[in-house]
């Protein structure tokens, strides 16, 4: 993520927080992130992992989609390829791109590359307003999602269900495709 990113999310983070009237200590309460995680979040002295941020952002009742695309202020019909937005969690390799011209519409999609063996778990809130669907581009993918485990391989193609934690597993290094809509 590059500094004017990590400082953009920072604004976007404190912003949306106040938005909700949401005291520091009480986004913390909500989002099980700590009060001090949260102010360095906010101050731009840490850069955020994605599974910190899908606590955040469902926390503040945003996708992460959402969160990432108000630090770019995107709100374009057409966003080239080369454009397209990209953040790297900083700890795990994760990187995400950014298909959609805008966020939060009636359906983003978001392109993920896993490394191998990486692990990224998200809680049950990070899917409380939202419905997916992941379809692997490339690579092996397992998700683990109430007890259940979905080993997935290129063309296969996973809808989830009721929002439960989930951990993305790459069983080797893979590519997919999130499709994300709101849940009604």
């Amino acid at each position: 993520m590059s500094v004017d990113l990590t400082a953009s999310i920072a604004e976007t983070v404190r912003a949306a927080r106040e938005a909700e009237g949401l005291s520091a200590n009480a986004l913390a309460e909500r989002s099980g992130v700590s009060r001090a995680m949260i102010a360095k979040v906010e101050r731009a002295e840490a850069q955020p992992t994605a599974a910190l941020l899908g606590r955040l952002s469902a926390a503040l009742g945003l996708t992460l989609s959402e969160l990432v695309a108000r630090a770019e202020q995107s709100d374009r019909r057409l966003v080239r390829a080369a454009e397209q937005p990209t953040w790297t969690d900083p700890e795990t390799g994760y990187r995400r791109r950014a298909l959609s011209p805008v966020s939060g519409g009636l359906l983003e999609l978001v392109e993920v590359e896993l490394p191998n063996g990486v692990e990224i778990a998200y809680p049950a809130d990070a899917y409380a307003f939202i419905h997916q669907q992941i379809w692997v581009l490339d690579g092996s993918l397992s998700i683990r999602e109430e007890g259940l485990l979905h080993a997935l391989e290129p063309g296969d193609c996973l809808e989830f269900g009721a929002p439960s934690a989930r951990t993305f597993i790459a069983r080797t290094a893979c590519r997919y495709l999130v499709a994300i809509t709101r849940r009604a």
